[in-house]
């Protein structure tokens, strides 16, 4: 039995030798069309565990959506994972409210295990080979999360 990911890294990354694998899921998007993690191998993966109910979800959205242009052409790819118990029935809504581009999938319980989620927002970096380099349960510090993910972007893994 794989045990969940859990790992805090308030003063910067995992050394990349310690990073443990991503669990890997395909869920589908608000589309329909599937979104599966281990497809992005290669790219940097912020993966984004929220609820619309979330007030600390709703201040990180906004800045992950910059992110998600401002990075793209460095290699970051954003996923947000709903966690709510409606799914899409309020999360579409809220995906149009916000003019949310990256894909958001509908989460689980045996998902937020996976990857160690206790509290939300939930905010995972996943480095360039598909390991966990990164993971922060409640809203991140803005300016220091963003110094990582570019430290993240700019070096091999």
């Amino acid at each position: 039995m794989k045990r969940p990911v859990l790992l805090l890294c308030l003063a910067g990354f995992l050394a990349a030798a310690e990073r443990p694998p991503a669990p890997d899921f395909t869920l589908p998007g608000a589309d329909g069309a599937p979104i599966q993690l281990s497809r992005f191998h290669g790219k940097v993966v912020l993966l984004d565990f929220w609820a619309t109910w979330c007030h600390g979800c709703k201040t990180e959205i906004p800045w992950y959506m910059e992110f998600s242009e401002k990075y793209k052409k460095k290699g970051l790819v954003v996923i947000g994972v709903s966690m709510d118990d409606d799914g899409w029935k309020v999360v579409k809504p809220f995906l149009k409210e916000k003019k949310m581009k990256y894909p958001v999938v509908i989460g689980n319980d045996d998902l937020g295990k996976k990857f160690g989620l206790s509290e939300m927002p939930l905010t995972l970096l996943i480095d360039r080979r598909g390991n966990i380099a990164f993971s922060h349960a409640g809203v991140v510090d803005r300016d220091h999360f963003e110094r990582e993910l570019r430290d993240l972007l700019a070096g091999p893994y």
